[in-house]
Order: C-alpha cells, then sequence, then structure tokens
C-alpha cells in the first residue's frame, strides 16, 4: 500500500509542478480548452498564491511529504496530512466553482489523487488498527 502511494503522490507533486509552470508562464498553456477550462486563469488569480508562495509550491511539497510519510510507515501522520491536504484541495476547488468559474484541468487531476491518497491512507490505517496486515489476519 505505502508504494501505491508514494507513486501517487510523486504524480501529484509533478502535476503540481506542471501547475507551477503555468503560474509563472505567460504563454498559452495547453490545458486552455475554453472558457471553463483555463489553467491560466486560474493559475493567475490571485487565489493561486497563499502569501508570496504559489499554491503549485505548496502541494509539490505537500506531495513529496505525503511520500515520504507512506514510505516511513507513518500511517496516523499519512492521513492526517492526507486529510489536511483533502480539505486545503477542497477549498481550492470551491474556488474554482463559485468565485472563478472556470476549471484548472491540473488542479482536477489533483484534487483525484488527494482524494484517492485519503482514502488509501484510511484503509491503511484501519488495516493496521484492526490487525490486518499482511498475511497475519485479525489480531487477537
Amino acid at each position: 500500500m505505502r508504494f501505491l502511494i508514494a507513486i501517487l503522490a510523486v504524480a501529484g507533486a509533478v502535476v503540481s509542478a506542471l501547475a507551477l509552470q503555468v503560474h509563472y508562464s505567460t504563454a498559452t498553456e495547453p490545458c486552455s480548452i475554453n472558457e471553463k477550462w483555463d489553467c491560466g486563469v486560474v493559475n493567475h488569480s490571485p487565489f493561486a498564491v497563499v502569501g508570496p508562495v504559489p499554491v503549485a509550491a505548496i502541494g509539490i511539497v505537500g506531495y513529496l511529504a505525503l511520500a515520504v510519510l507512506a514510505l516511513t510507515r507513518q500511517r496516523f501522520l499519512l492521513h492526517v496530512a492526507a486529510l489536511v491536504a483533502l480539505i486545503f484541495a477542497l477549498r481550492l476547488t470551491f474556488i474554482e466553482e463559485f468565485d472563478l468559474l472556470v476549471w484548472c484541468l491540473y488542479c482536477v487531476i489533483s484534487q483525484g489523487i488527494i482524494a484517492l491518497i485519503s482514502l488509501l491512507s484510511l484503509g491503511w490505517l484501519t488495516a493496521e488498527y484492526f490487525g490486518l496486515k499482511r498475511g497475519n489476519g485479525p489480531a487477537a
């Protein structure tokens, strides 16, 4: 499970890096599909930064931290961090839907990845709690 979560986290870091590239770019982006799907609008909005830090950079660091937590078998910390990241991503999703009225393809992909990591980390934590580790069966 930890390797799957780590692979998903690395994929999330790559998607975040693509969004960061859009944040600093002034060119027309390949993910600028139409008036409802435009990564440039989202990544150049005032919501694309927290203080001076681009949200996409926070995503890169966050996903890499999740990968480290997964690989070091820190199930509880992984799950807490994944839930915090999921809440942060959901807030950004609501901003896209209700404030910007534009979707970013990279952001939607990232939202799916963090949701999946959150579910997998819950399953992994639950399996540990109930003693359902590989081949051991339920704990006595």
